[in-house]
C-alpha cells in the first residue's frame, strides 16, 4: 500500500498549471501517489501531468466529479449519454497518465436525496447498473477498471455501504467493475469498518481516507487499527489516498459542507495525515 494525496486538498477545479505546482510538493512531503479529480477534462494536459508525476516518482489515481448533469440514473437519455461521454474522456485521461482505474460515485449525481417508491428506486438502480456496464466496456478497452464508491446518505439515496457497492458491481457483471471505499463515508454508514473492508474483499481496488469529520487522519473517531488490519487481512495492495477539501474554495467547500478549517493550512493537513497513516500502514513509503 502506498499513501497518496488528492489535489482536492489544495485546489478545485484542477488545472494543468495547478497540478505542476502541487506534484513536486506532494512528492517532497513523502507521498507515493497523487490523486487527480477530473472536474473539467478541458483543463488538463495528460502528457504534461504524466511527465511531471513520473519525474517525481509518484503513482497516479484518478477520480470523477459527479455534479449536476452527470447522472447515469437520469430519466433523460441525453443526460445519460452526456455522462457516458464525460466518463470516456476521464478514461482517456486516466489511460494517458498511467492510472489503473477511475473511481467515484459514478452511478448518479451527488446530492440526490429523495424518498422514492421501491419500484422507482429499483428502476434507477437498474439504470445505474446498465450505465456502469456500458462504461466498463469502454474502460476495459483502455485496460482500466471502474471503482464504484458508496457515499453517505446526505449525498446520495442509492449506494451507501460496501455491501451496496458490491451488489452493484456483481449486478454489473463485468470484470472491470470494482469497488472503492472512503473512511469518511464509512464512519457514517457502516456498522463496522473492518467488516466493511472484508465485505468488499477482492473487489476493493481503491481506498480513500480522512477523519470522520473530514479532518486530518488521527484527529477524530475513526478506528484506524481496525481499518488498516482489515486491509492487510484481505491482502489489499492498492493506494490509500487522503481525500479532503480546501475551505479556501468556497464553492467546493459549500458542496461538501466544509464549514470549519481543520488545519492551519493544507500543507500541514497533508503532512500530518501522512505521518499518522505511516504508523498504521507498515508498508507505506518512508
Amino acid at each position: 500500500m502506498k499513501i497518496g494525496a488528492s489535489t482536492w486538498l489544495w485546489v478545485s477545479p484542477l488545472t494543468t498549471d495547478a497540478a505542476e505546482t502541487l506534484i513536486p510538493r506532494i512528492a517532497e512531503m513523502g507521498f507515493g501517489a497523487v490523486e487527480l479529480p477530473i472536474e473539467d477534462p478541458d483543463l488538463l494536459d495528460a502528457k504534461r501531468i504524466a511527465s511531471m508525476a513520473s519525474n517525481h516518482g509518484l503513482d497516479i489515481s484518478v477520480c470523477g466529479a459527479f455534479g449536476p448533469g452527470r447522472d447515469l440514473t437520469h430519466p433523460d437519455p441525453k443526460v445519460r449519454a452526456a455522462t457516458q461521454d464525460y466518463l470516456c474522456r476521464c478514461f482517456d485521461f486516466a489511460a494517458e497518465v498511467g492510472a489503473p482505474l477511475l473511481g467515484g460515485p459514478l452511478y448518479s449525481e451527488v446530492g440526490k436525496r429523495r424518498q422514492l417508491p421501491e419500484a422507482e428506486r429499483r428502476a434507477e438502480w437498474n439504470l445505474a447498473v446498465a450505465g456502469i456496464r456500458e462504461a466498463c466496456e469502454e474502460a476495459a478497452q483502455r485496460n482500466l477498471r471502474i471503482a464504484i464508491e458508496p457515499i453517505n446518505r446526505f449525498e446520495t439515496d442509492l449506494v451507501h455501504t460496501a455491501a451496496d457497492a458490491v451488489r452493484m458491481a456483481r449486478e454489473v457483471g463485468h470484470p472491470a467493475a470494482g469497488v472503492m471505499l472512503d473512511s469518511f463515508h464509512m464512519t457514517i454508514e457502516e456498522d463496522d469498518l473492518a467488516e466493511a473492508v472484508r465485505t468488499a474483499g477482492d473487489r476493493l481496488i481503491h481506498m480513500q481516507v480522512s477523519e470522520n469529520q473530514r479532518g486530518i487522519p488521527g484527529t477524530g473517531q475513526t478506528n484506524w487499527p481496525a481499518l488498516a488490519g482489515a486491509l492487510r487481512g484481505i491482502c489489499y495492495d492498492g493506494l490509500v489516498t487522503i481525500e479532503s477539501f480546501t475551505p479556501e474554495n468556497r464553492d467546493l467547500a459549500a458542496a461538501v459542507c466544509i464549514w470549519n478549517r481543520r488545519a492551519p493550512d493544507q500543507d500541514t493537513f497533508a503532512r500530518n495525515g501522512l505521518e499518522f497513516l505511516k504508523q498504521h500502514f507498515a508498508n507505506a513509503p518512508s
